[in-house]
């Protein structure tokens, strides 16, 4: 360990412990749904512990795939740093309950310049891989423990006042009570195929409203999700590093830029709607949204007419869907994401000066991470209704 490293150690296991705590809570707080100021218990912080043991050894094992990869290559690298982040901390001032996973994750600091292709490629898969295979392992154990069919009225006792088909009825809107709304996680494959083939028993699978309350199967759905995230073939998200290694310089451009517009069109539809009769309100809307996607693509290599068709022709598009599909919706989450990655990330992978190509077996691997993307993607992970 070098000197800086154990310099900051103690912060990192300050920032871990703090990830802990917050992680617990919010683990508690879905699984109980009881709010922590208010009529918490000890007990629901034990209880917590099942969410935030599993989801911080996932994350933790994908940091460390990257930390000891980077450390075998000689490349100067800190450990994780650990984010905390529980919303409800600030409760007692705003009287608003926030949920949260009580953290953004983990980061480790890259100290050197990394001059290879493959070095690149390296580091960035082993931490998904890592952390994938946590990910499998924790869902498996969820799958195979899932408890009594009326564990989740434990929860939800009013559930029984609509008696004993409730499940017709619990997840039905009220139109005369909107505002609360309803909050589900959007399955992707490789979670509906742990349905299908390793739960002990189809009938205590839970519904895609109560996957929160289940801290394995949470903490599992949350493993595969930030797998995806971090997987995507755009800029220096591991996806791009793997991507990089995959096809080079050249081919990662024409690849990433067309994943990031295709990300941006998905997002964004049901933005920019086809509604003449509205005249000039809906005008305004379509030069506000053009002018938002020009500055979206600002970092794209093209020139100030490149970005402008680009965003018209993403609008138009949009537009077009709007009109051929009338209430079709993309998920606005991943236009955040986009946003981050279009204005501040970048599309783009920098140029290595060794360029070497991959051996046949990290190729085999790069495609098998895309596979892994594929299977953990869901193109809406957090869908709320009403509200």
């Amino acid at each position: 360990m070098d000197p800086n490293t154990r310099k900051r150690l103690p912060l990192h296991i300050f920032l871990f412990l703090i990830t802990l705590v917050a992680t617990t809570l919010a683990g508690a707080e879905w699984v109980s749904m009881k709010v922590v100021w208010i009529d918490f218990e000890w007990k629901d912080f034990v209880n917590g512990l099942a969410f935030s043991l599993p989801f911080l050894t996932f994350l933790t094992v994908h940091e460390f795939g990257h930390y000891f990869t980077a450390r075998a290559y000689k490349v100067k690298v800190s450990l994780p740093y650990f984010i905390p982040l529980w919303l409800n901390l600030l409760l007692p001032l705003t009287g608003a309950f926030m949920p949260s996973i009580g953290t953004m994750g983990a980061v480790i600091r890259i100290r050197d310049y990394i001059n290879s292709r493959k070095i690149h490629f390296d580091i960035g898969i082993a931490g998904p891989l890592a952390g994938f295979v946590v990910s499998l392992l924790v869902l498996w154990w969820g799958f195979t423990h899932l408890p009594p069919q009326d564990y989740i009225l434990q929860i939800h006792p009013e559930y029984q006042e609509l008696g004993p088909n409730w499940q017709e009825q619990a997840y039905v809107l009220n139109p005369q009570n909107e505002g609360e709304g309803l909050f589900y996680l959007g399955k992707n494959l490789l979670y509906i195929l742990f349905e299908q083939f390793v739960a002990s028993d189809p009938a205590r699978v839970p519904n895609a409203y109560e996957i929160i309350h289940y801290p394995w199967l949470f903490a599992g759905f949350l493993g595969l999700f930030f797998t995806a995230l971090n997987l995507l073939p755009i800029g220096q998200l591991d996806g791009g590093h793997i991507l990089y290694g995959l096809v080079g310089h050249r081919w990662h451009r024409r690849i990433a830029t067309a994943l990031f517009v295709g990300l941006v069109f998905w997002a964004g539809l049901g933005i920019p709607t086809f509604a003449p009769d509205e005249g000039a309100s809906i005008l305004f809307r379509l030069l506000l949204y053009g002018a938002f996607l020009y500055y979206l693509f600002g970092r794209l290599a093209l020139g100030v007419g490149g970005r402008i068709i680009l965003a018209l022709c993403v609008l138009l598009s949009q537009m077009l869907v709007s009109y051929i599909s009338p209430g079709t919706e993309g998920y606005m989450g991943w236009m955040l994401f986009a946003f981050l990655i279009g204005r501040f990330l970048g599309v783009y992978h920098p140029k290595t000066p060794i360029d070497e190509p991959l051996s046949p077996g990290r190729k085999v691997l790069g495609w098998l991470a895309l596979v892994i993307f594929i299977l953990c993607f869901s193109p809406e992970p957090f869908v709320f209704v009403g509200g």
